[in-house]
């Protein structure tokens, strides 16, 4: 039972190694200096969410088959290894190699944690613990995510390799946590269903529940354009002339901006209701990407600012919805739904943007970006907007 217990503190270092960035503030900058271009970027990026596509789903599953403490030693492994790799490679085709590591190795770890928590307390009859914990463990996250963002910025001052060097010692904390962590005897082999089975039940869930089908989509939407955002935003910072030790201060403020408007997220939606909170966000968040690329100047950060705002209050409401939908039973399975498809929508999406930044210009990028999330999410979401739904 003590052993169990001191899986919390293994989870938190676990979750610590992975949230601790120090390179995402400065990574284009990085790429910038080795020779790449944003369409390349955008390529590598892609082809890391195509990795963890390939992975997202299977990777829950061989968790509940294997064991969650093995796949997360291994998602440890390979998270570490994919920086060792960064800190010593100068090309782009080495960055797709530690790409693809890093990316599988996400997969190991995403879910894996989460499952890790729930049956270590579901052993020691404490689940009604488990909505605290978790929030805490995500909250230990978002802070090292904060603190990293700056010490990432000044360590770029150094020269723009040295974040990664750091950056591999911090990754490697998750290996010997996972290997201290204590699997549940809770698992029945009775239970484990073959993937073929899987699949059938995504398709039968995806098809027949049409409120999940839209909530799933929508959420999935617009987590892709929050993650295509997180990409412009540095080259924003750098067209208006922004002194790289500033990149992780912005980079952190703008991430403890959308800490602190999800904790009001459910106030938010409380007083909005389903549909005007829908609309807002939807509305806010074309509007950030519209102004972002009108605005390509100091007075621009203002709605960068609004952008992740927003995001704050979309995330937990849209992922709400998606769990008012879902039966219990396949709940896990359809968030991992929603994970692969802003993966391959972004691996589809990406590579365009960056194109256009390389090509044409930066407001290009994001006036497209707005008009493609705008159009797919009111598509997508228009059921949900008559009036009968508010």
């Amino acid at each position: 039972m003590a052993s169990l217990n001191k899986n919390i503190t293994q989870l938190y270092l676990i979750k610590i190694s992975k949230w601790f960035n120090l390179v995402m503030p400065v990574v284009v900058l990085f790429y910038q200096d080795n020779g790449m271009g944003m369409h390349e970027i955008f390529v590598l990026k892609a082809i890391y969410s195509v990795a963890i596509v390939f992975m997202e789903i299977p990777s829950g599953w061989m968790a509940d088959v294997w064991g969650r403490k093995k796949t997360l030693i291994l998602g440890s492994i390979l998270g570490s290894g994919g920086f060792l790799i960064y800190s010593f490679s100068y090309g782009f085709w080495a960055f797709v190699i530690a790409e693809i590591i890093l990316g599988i190795g996400h997969s190991f770890v995403s879910g894996a944690d989460s499952a890790m928590l729930f049956d270590s307390l579901k052993a020691s009859n404490k689940t009604g613990k488990y909505v605290k914990l978790e929030g805490r463990i995500t909250s230990i996250g978002n802070f090292a995510e904060a603190i990293a963002g700056i010490a990432g910025g000044f360590l770029a001052a150094v020269s723009l390799r040295t974040p990664f060097y750091f950056q591999f010692g911090v990754a490697a904390i998750a290996i010997p946590a996972a290997f201290t962590l204590v699997e549940p005897k809770i698992h029945s082999t009775g239970q484990i269903h073959s993937l073929k089975k899987l699949v059938q039940n995504i398709k039968i869930t995806f098809i027949q529940n049409h409120n999940l089908r839209i909530a799933i989509l929508l959420s999935a939407v617009t987590g892709t354009a929050t993650l295509t955002f997180a990409w412009l935003v540095q080259p924003f910072f750098k067209a208006i002339n922004l002194p790289v030790e500033m990149f992780g201060i912005f980079w952190t403020a703008l991430n403890l901006t959308v800490g602190v408007s999800s904790v009001f997220a459910h106030n938010f939606e409380r007083f909005a209701g389903k549909r005007w909170s829908l609309i807002s966000i939807i509305i806010l968040l074309a509007t950030g990407y519209f102004f972002s690329g009108i605005t390509v100047s100091v007075y621009g950060l203002a709605f960068l600012f609004l952008f992740y705002l927003v995001r704050g209050l979309a995330t937990p409401i849209l992922k709400n919805y998606i769990n008012q939908y879902t039966e219990s039973e396949v709940r896990a399975t359809m968030l991992s739904v929603r994970n692969f498809v802003i993966r391959i929508s972004f691996a589809g999406i990406g590579p365009l943007l960056g194109y256009i930044t390389d090509n044409i210009n930066l407001t290009s990028a994001f006036i497209l970006a707005g008009g493609i999330y705008l159009l797919a999410t009111l598509v997508i979401v228009l059921p949900w907007l008559k009036p009968e739904n508010k």
